[in-house]
């Protein structure tokens, strides 16, 4: 068994005293923001620190971006899938460039005489 003058369970600095030893907690405004799922979030801003409220916030809980407006909160945004080299190759070439580029190279090939 340990021997010992600690006290068990605290730490530097842990004590009773709490806010006295702190001093005051700055004066809070909690706003309410709301997303497209209806979840609420309440920030809490500090009134002398003169930061402007943003008009969104993310949403904890799914991540979506809330507006202050409840009736009408911000749309989630456009998740656009997964593409390829392949998909943006065909956005930048038409099929005619690439059967052009594809020609090119076949010949090259041909003349190296690598393919017949």
């Amino acid at each position: 068994m340990a021997g010992g003058n600690a006290i068990r369970g605290s730490r530097v600095g842990a004590g009773p005293m709490g806010e006295a030893e702190r001093g005051d907690a700055a004066p809070r405004r909690v706003v309410s923001f709301w997303c497209a799922n209806g979840h609420e979030t309440r920030p809490s801003f500090a009134e002398e620190a003169g930061l402007v409220v943003p008009e969104q916030w993310d949403c904890p809980r799914c991540g979506f971006p809330a507006g202050q407006d409840k009736d009408e909160p911000p749309a989630p945004p456009k998740v656009e899938p997964y593409k390829t080299h392949l998909a943006y190759v065909k956005e930048r070439r038409s099929d005619a460039d690439g059967a052009a580029i594809l020609d090119e190279a076949l010949s090259t090939l041909r003349d190296r005489g690598l393919i017949q």
